[in-house]
């Protein structure tokens, strides 16, 4: 009876928090370059089940065994692309990512296919990631981060910055800083930044487009941030991606991958099972009230 509260308990906090993760996915459906999430849950390991005291010598037999409810092991995000929206504004920029990953089979190279989620499986049965690209920058401590939001603007010293602040890093790993006099700067597909006449600018600068190869490895830190938690001391961090693995779109911005219908039947489904287990604790508390109350009273 207790065990049958705590496994409709667990099962309200896993429904609230996949609520709370479709809900978070609902609030950026406007937010350029977000990526969804989804919330993993996992069973709590089982619990074998015994008549206690059955036999000569206290021996138990066993009856079977049993989980006693789930819980929300992560939130695990979605890499898929989003849609290109045309803005016109030259401090628009979108990242297209087509990275494509190959293994050797008899002699010849075959692409691994990928799932919507980005997993794969090679021929010798190993799971395989999709590496994914991210526009590399530099928070408020001086530390890498990872984002798809292109809308950038320069500020008044000539740094090239996110909406929300941060310094956007060149091919070389320091922030970019533009010349204030040019009128209009055009960036090439590949990166490289060009005056208006399309001739590089001096010192040839580009993009800092990192290539990570396990997109899950990333961390949310909000405001479309991720920072890169290695599973290992011998993970080395994203390096740059190769000009033929993304494609940068001038005057576009990405849009959210979230899908709004799914999205509310997500939390539609969550909002009925949380109410259902509710429904169950309010029906094994009745129980127990009738058991302390009425039969304990006989």
């Amino acid at each position: 009876m207790i065990r049958g509260l705590y496994t409709a308990a667990a099962g309200m906090i896993a429904n609230q928090r996949k609520h709370d993760a479709v809900t978070a996915n609902i609030a950026n459906l406007n937010t350029p370059g977000y990526k969804a999430q989804q919330a993993v849950a996992r069973s709590f390991p089982e619990v074998l089940i015994r008549i206690m005291n059955e036999g000569p010598a206290g021996q138990t037999r066993p009856i079977g065994t049993l989980h006693t409810g789930v819980f929300v092991e992560e939130y695990l995000p979605v890499f898929t692309q989003g849609v290109l929206q045309e803005t016109g504004n030259p401090y628009d920029l979108a990242l297209e990512s087509h990275i494509r990953v190959f293994e050797e089979v008899d002699g010849e190279q075959v692409e691994i296919v990928f799932d919507p989620s980005g997993i794969g499986t090679n021929q010798a049965g190993e799971t395989v990631y999709r590496p994914q690209a991210f526009l590399a920058v530099w928070n408020n401590g001086g530390e890498v981060r990872y984002t798809r939001n292109g809308k950038l603007y320069v500020d008044a010293d000539g740094f090239l910055r996110t909406a929300d602040g941060m310094r956007v890093l060149g091919a070389d790993g320091a922030p970019i800083v533009l010349d204030r006099s040019l009128e209009l700067i055009r960036v090439a597909p590949d990166g490289a930044l060009l005056d208006e006449n399309g001739v590089p600018l001096p010192g040839e600068p580009r993009l800092y487009i990192a290539r990570v190869d396990n997109p899950f490895r990333l961390v949310r830190e909000g405001n479309g941030l991720f920072r890169f938690e290695p599973a290992g001391e011998d993970e080395a961090a994203p390096g740059l991606a190769a000009p033929g693995d993304f494609t940068i779109h001038q005057g576009y911005l990405e849009q959210s991958n979230v899908d709004p219908a799914q999205s509310m039947v997500d939390l539609l489904t969550a909002l009925r099972s949380y109410e259902a287990n509710q429904r169950v604790i309010q029906y094994l508390d009745r129980v127990l009230e009738k058991a302390a109350n009425d039969i304990g009273r006989v």
